[in-house]
């Protein structure tokens, strides 16, 4: 083995063997038949499927399987998470939703990203009696938080236009589940753990999550969702006009306006403005994708309001500089640290909702531009934060003084899915309800959790008169990191990944994208490998693993990196980067699903014919 890999391999076949251990699985098993086990690597035939959760990716290949192309597999995927996973899903949410044809090759892109109501100003979370912004929990924790959902419209869009089957078939595993329900796992009960706060301030969630007492339920307790069954049934019967005209929109906008606010709860919760013709008014956007070429491979990803597409795409052209593959690894660690860095400082500064905003995205993909902050690159770490560059021709200039830095309080807490077909066609999907459990506000007996996307704004500029991309206006929609990805070799699929994690989304894919492209690790070693974040700060986020790596130690101790562990003050589940899944596309139809082997309990990747 090229030394180079040797550290990297050896901490992802740990995980991998400590994977398999846990699950139950083992390396070597050839079954006659499809075997349905939690398992974070697929192999085979007929159709893939990767995401965090069991119940969800067998929903998926239960539509493969019945004739149901990618798309529909997807939504399958996502409305069973909206069950199983409802801390970081459901219709109460949106996303962004990546489309790969087969047929006529093209690449659809749909925005499913939550909108500001009419009456949101640029000052929503502005303390009136202060001037000030609202503490951000205080912000969270309100109706001010919610933005008009998409999800359901990106499903209810993506069926009708791209689907072999109606959305009634593919909500079909999802309503099964939450009326059977299914046992509360470690990661369940973590999750409810951390977003108590929020969920013990409603009494519409304190009645569908906690116990009698609110508090979190036991492990191995069974967890049923019968109103959100009911909710995806009358889907079903009447399609997306359910959620966004009539009683539902009306039941939604009562619900943010008026938040059934549990007595006692010491949360000072804020009234929401969203009513129901907003609701009405929404609608799920194509946009066409970002692109870049990068060693000579095609790299597609999500346009604005998302980051993640252009972030990316910048910080590959600046990594194109260098070839990573032949670098001491330290070395190309370092370069993929400091690109990361200099395309966070750009983000920042010019990416917001393009419907609203002079997003200069040609700019910020332009290889010539790259060129201007590659050079700022030297033998040692920048000082963050890095002020942004100057995006537009001519390109010049090799400077790069500190800027103000805006907090950031995206939440970390999304999910990415992936599915293929035995027809060539890809989905990669990253949806979420913001923080974990989102505003924490359920729907009275409708089964789900109502996002907090307004708080993805800025919610002031970083200083007075400075021109910032991302304030709320109504109709916008707040930046996002999401990141669905699909890379292209010689006009074919090579593979797909996407992450949840907020803002480390986008380290978290670009990660993965130079480990399986530079490294040469397999996909499944790409997502296991220890990771490490640096999005223009002081410090880069790194976790455990990654520190324990002799290549941390000379990030530090020749190049100057500065690290913070990644870790949380109260669960285990704060100690990890991301949670991603991919496909990669072999010879011969067939395929490699991957999920997490350990990250948050490990992942689940299957396929039709193994």
């Amino acid at each position: 083995m090229n030394s180079r890999l040797l550290t990297t391999a050896v901490a992802v076949t740990a995980l991998t063997a400590t994977a398999l251990v846990s699950t139950g699985s083992t390396a070597t098993a050839k079954p006659s038949k499809p075997s349905y086990s939690k398992m974070p690597v697929a192999t085979g035939s007929g159709g893939a499927v990767a995401s965090a959760e069991f119940n969800a990716s067998k929903a998926g290949i239960e539509i493969l399987k019945s004739g149901g192309n990618a798309v529909d597999a997807a939504v399958a995927v996502a409305s069973t998470l909206g069950v199983t996973q409802p801390f970081v899903a459901g219709p109460g949410g949106g996303g962004f939703m990546m489309i790969y044809l087969a047929k006529t090759k093209e690449i659809i892109t749909i925005d499913g990203r939550e909108t500001c109501p009419a009456a949101c100003t640029p000052t929503l979370f502005i303390d009136p009696s202060t001037g000030k912004p609202y503490p951000f929990q205080d912000a969270r924790i309100s109706g001010l938080s919610v933005g008009v959902p998409g999800m359901v419209a990106t499903w209810a869009k993506a069926v009708e236009d791209y689907g072999n089957k109606s959305l009634r078939a593919n909500l079909k595993p999802a309503i099964e589940i939450a009326k059977r329900g299914f046992p509360v796992t470690l990661d369940f009960h973590q999750q409810e753990q951390k977003a108590l706060t929020a969920l013990q301030s409603f009494t519409s969630s304190r009645k569908l999550f906690l116990t009698p007492e609110g508090q979190p339920l036991p492990v191995g307790s069974r967890f049923r969702n019968p109103d959100l069954a009911r909710t995806y049934q009358r889907l079903a019967s009447h399609g997306a006009d359910y959620f966004y005209e009539g009683r539902l929109a009306e039941e939604i906008a009562r619900t943010v306006q008026r938040p059934p606010v549990h007595p006692g709860t010491p949360v000072t919760v804020r009234p929401g403005i969203m009513t129901e013709r907003d609701i009405e008014n929404y609608v799920a956007k194509l946009r066409t994708p970002t692109h870049v070429k990068y060693r000579g491979l095609d790299v597609y990803g999500m346009a604005p309001p998302s980051s993640g597409g252009l972030t990316t795409g910048e910080a590959l052209n600046i990594l194109s500089t260098w070839n990573l593959s032949t670098e001491p690894r330290a070395r190309a660690l370092f370069h993929y640290l400091e690109a990361s860095r200099l395309a966070f400082a750009d983000r920042n500064a010019y990416i917001g909702d393009a419907d609203y905003e002079p997003v200069p995205q040609a700019g910020l993909l332009d290889p010539a531009y790259a060129a201007t902050r590659s050079c700022l690159v030297g033998e040692t770490a920048l000082t963050s934060p890095v002020a942004p560059g100057k995006p537009f021709p001519p390109y010049t200039g090799c400077s790069a003084p500190t800027a103000a830095q805006h907090p950031v309080h995206e939440g970390t807490q999304t999910n990415h899915l992936v599915t293929a077909d035995k027809w060539g066609n890809i989905v990669s999907y990253t949806n979420t309800i913001e923080q974990l459990a989102g505003s924490g506000i359920t729907v009275p007996n409708r089964g789900f959790l109502l996002n907090n996307e307004m708080t993805d704004f800025d919610f002031a500029p970083s200083s007075p008169g400075v021109y910032n991309p991302n304030l709320p206006a109504p109709g916008k929609r707040p930046r996002s990191s999401m990141n669905p990805t699909i890379v292209l070799k010689d006009g074919a699929p090579f593979f797909t990944v996407g992450s949840p994690g907020g803002a480390t989304i986008i380290t978290t894919v670009l990660q993965i994208l130079i480990n399986r492209i530079d490294f040469g690790m397999s996909l499944p070693q790409a997502i296991a490998a220890p990771r490490a974040s640096q999005r223009n700060g002081a410090l880069t986020d790194a976790e455990p693993a990654f520190l324990a790596t002799p290549e941390a130690q000379q990030l530090t101790a020749r190049y100057g990196e500065q690290f913070r562990q990644q870790t949380g003050p109260v669960l285990p589940r704060d100690q990890y980067i991301g949670n991603a899944t991919g496909i990669e596309f072999l010879p011969g139809n067939r395929f490699t699903a991957a999920a997490e082997p350990v990250r948050l309990g490990g992942g689940s990747a299957l396929v039709v014919r193994p």
